[in-house]
C-alpha cells in the first residue's frame, strides 16, 4: 500500500518479519504467491489420484489461512498464482474478502479449461486502473499472463507534478514448469512473447517510459536461460536488490519444493525502472538462443572444435551451412516440434550468425555468433546516445526491502511443518522516486 507519514523507527510488519520503516516517503509492497491449486496438491505421493481438490474441508481451510495472511498483509499489489478458477465457491471467497478489504479483483483462466489460473488484486486506495489486457500464449502450457496500467494515487499524488508521471505496468504470469529440456524453448518463448506484449502495448498508447513490475511463479532459477533474457531487458530481480545478491548467488535462497522435492527459487518481483537501457527485444531473445544452443552443445560434452564439427553435419567444406545448422538446432530439441523454434526465427538466427552475409558461417562466425557470442549492434549506455532526445521526469522505484515467507527459505532450507502451499511468499516494499528519462518520438 502507499504508506505516509511513517515515523523515524516505526516497525511494519510484513508476515511473519519486521521491517524498519526508517523511512519517510510513502511506499507501496507487492507480494507474489503461487497459492497451488487443489486440484494440483497430491495428499499421498504413494496414490496420485488422490487431490485435495477432493476433500473441501481441506482446500478450504488452507485457502482461508492463504487469505488471512494476505489481508494481514494488506500489499498494494496482490499477485496470486494457481488460483483455482474452476471452483466458484473458492473464487467467490476470494472475491467477497478482497473486495471487502478494498481490492479490485483481475481474474484469468489458463486456456483450454486447465481450471486454474490467475488472480491479481490492487488497492484501489492507491492505484485507479487505466487499463488492462489480457495475454493467451496459447502454447504447448496453455500459459497466460495480465498486463494492467495503472496511475498511482494516495498521499504521493497530492504533490503530483503535471511534467511526472505516475503510472506503472504491472504483469503476473506463472511460466511452463521443464518437465524436461526441450521445454527450456518454451519457457523463452513465453517470456519472449510476454514483453513483445508490454512493448507493443507501449507503442499503441504512446507510452513514454514508465515503470514495469514483472510477477509471478518463472518455474526456473538464477542459473536459468529466463532469468538471464530478463536481466539483458534491464530487469532487476527486487529480492536480490533488497539483499545486495549478484547474479551469481544462485543458492541464497528458494521459494518451491516441486513435485519432485527439489528446492530452488523460482519466484519473482522483477522491477524495470524507466531510466534503464534496454537492449532491442529481438537482440536479447537472439543471445539468449544463441546462449541456449551454446549450453546445450557443452552439455553434450562438446569441446568448441567439436561443436563446430557438429554444425558442419556431413559437410567436406570447412563452414557450416544453413541446412546444418537447422538440423543441429533440431537434434538439440530447439526445433522440430511444434512448440520449438519456427522456421522464420531460425532464419533470423542465421542471418544474425551469417555476419558477412556470403550463406556460411565459417570458424570465426561461428565462435562470435555461437560459442562466444557477441552483440551485433553493441550501444552505450552514455549520456551522448540521448544527447539529442528530450529529457522527460517521471516515477522510477527503488526497492526498499524484500522478504520470504517462511523465514527458512531465506536461508535455501525448505521447513516441513510449513503447509500453506509448495512456494514461499515473496513480499517487495518499493518507494516512489522521481528520475529523467529519454522521451521517446512516436
Amino acid at each position: 500500500m502507499v504508506r505516509s507519514g511513517v515515523q523515524k523507527g516505526r516497525i511494519s510488519r510484513i508476515g511473519s518479519y519486521a521491517i524498519a520503516s526508517s523511512i519517510t516517503d510513502h511506499c507501496i509492497t507487492c507480494t507474489t504467491f503461487n497459492i497451488l491449486a487443489p486440484i494440483y496438491n497430491r495428499m499421498n505421493n504413494k496414490d496420485q489420484s488422490r487431490r485435495e481438490s477432493d476433500y473441501r474441508t481441506y482446500w478450504l481451510t488452507r485457502n482461508q489461512r492463504i487469505l488471512d495472511w494476505l489481508l494481514c498483509e494488506r500489499s498494494s499489489i496482490i499477485c496470486l498464482q494457481e488460483f483455482w478458477v474452476g471452483n466458484d465457491e473458492l473464487v467467490c471467497m476470494y472475491e467477497k474478502r478482497l473486495g471487502d478489504a478494498g481490492y479490485v479483483n483481475f481474474i484469468l483462466a489458463r486456456t483450454n479449461n486447465r481450471g486454474d489460473g490467475l488472480l491479481t488484486a490492487l488497492h484501489k486506495d492507491y492505484f485507479r486502473v487505466i487499463n488492462h489486457r489480457d495475454l493467451l500464449l496459447n502454447d504447448i502450457g496453455d500459459r497466460v499472463a495480465q498486463l494492467i496500467h495503472v496511475e498511482l494515487l494516495g498521499p504521493f499524488s497530492q504533490n503530483r507534478n503535471n511534467s511526472v508521471r505516475q503510472e506503472l505496468l504491472i504483469v503476473n504470469t506463472h511460466l511452463l514448469f521443464p518437465h524436461d529440456s526441450s521445454l527450456c524453448i518454451v519457457r523463452l518463448h513465453q517470456v519472449y512473447e510476454i514483453l513483445q506484449s508490454v512493448e507493443s502495448y507501449q507503442k499503441e498508447h504512446k507510452l513514454n517510459p514508465i515503470p514495469i513490475i514483472l510477477c509471478g511463479d518463472w518455474n526456473g532459477s538464477k542459473r536459468g536461460h529466463v532469468y538471464k533474457f530478463l536481466r539483458s531487458q534491464g530487469f532487476v530481480s527486487s529480492y536480490d536488490t533488497a539483499h545486495q545478491y549478484t547474479d551469481t548467488d544462485a543458492q541464497r535462497w528458494v521459494s518451491h519444493r516441486n513435485h519432485r522435492g527439489n528446492i530452488c527459487g523460482v519466484d519473482f518481483i522483477w522491477l524495470l525502472n524507466p531510466n534503464r537501457y534496454r537492449k532491442l527485444l529481438k537482440t536479447s531473445w537472439n543471445k539468449a538462443v544463441f546462449g541456449m544452443f551454446k549450453y546445450l552443445l557443452r552439455k553434450a560434452s562438446l569441446t568448441e572444435s567439436d561443436a563446430f564439427a557438429f554444425l558442419k553435419a556431413d559437410s567436406d567444406d570447412d563452414y557450416i551451412t544453413y541446412s546444418g545448422f537447422c538440423e543441429a538446432l533440431r537434434q538439440l530439441n530447439l526445433a522440430g516440434h511444434c512448440y520449438g523454434l519456427t522456421e522464420e526465427e531460425m532464419k533470423d538466427l542465421w542471418i544474425q550468425a551469417d555476419i558477412d552475409g556470403n550463406r556460411v558461417l565459417d570458424y570465426k562466425e561461428f565462435q562470435q555468433r555461437i560459442w562466444k557470442y557477441t552483440d551485433p549492434d553493441q550501444q552505450s549506455d552514455s549520456d551522448s546516445d540521448h544527447e539529442d532526445q528530450k529529457i522527460v521526469h517521471t516515477i522510477g522505484f527503488s526497492v526498499k526491502n524484500a522478504v520470504l515467507f517462511p523465514t527458512e527459505v531465506e536461508k535455501g532450507m525448505w521447513p516441513e511443518n510449513y503447509s500453506l502451499s509448495d512456494h514461499a511468499r515473496l513480499t517487495v516494499v518499493f518507494s516512489p522516486v522521481r528520475m529523467p528519462c529519454s522521451q521517446l518520438i512516436f
